[in-house]
Parts: structure tokens; C-alpha cells; sequence
């Protein structure tokens, strides 16, 4: 391991762990606030076939990085 690497990039860990908090704290307001219509949706989703989520998940990222770009 790079002696100091995880140190150098101490403000870069730090943002990651901000982004991954707000993740969960953003992720987990559903099921608090509604788990019957969250465990239905979830039903749904696992009746689709792979290349629907596959797709779902593609335009997800995409929209993820055009996001990232455009408030960066």
C-alpha cells in the first residue's frame, strides 16, 4: 500500500461518505414512510425480465452522470 494514500485524499473519502449517507437517508424515506406500497412495488419489479432491468438500470446511471456533470 502508498504510504499517506488514503490521507492524500482525505477530502475525497470524506465527499464519497457524505454522498453515500445521503443515499441511504434518501433510500430508506420510502419504506418508512410507506413499507405496504414499497413491498408492492418490489413484488412488480421482480415479475420483470432481465432485459427490463437492465435497461431500467442503464438509464439510471446515465442519468446519474449527466446529473454529476451538469452540477459539476
Amino acid at each position: 500500500m502508498i504510504p499517506g494514500f488514503f490521507m492524500g485524499n482525505a477530502l475525497m473519502w470524506h465527499d464519497l461518505l457524505v454522498a453515500l449517507a445521503l443515499l441511504l437517508v434518501i433510500e430508506g424515506i420510502w419504506p418508512f414512510l410507506s413499507p405496504n406500497s414499497m413491498r408492492e412495488v418490489l413484488l412488480m419489479i421482480a415479475q420483470h425480465d432481465n432485459r427490463s432491468m437492465r435497461i431500467s438500470g442503464l438509464v439510471s446511471m446515465v442519468t446519474g452522470v449527466i446529473l454529476l456533470y451538469l452540477v459539476n
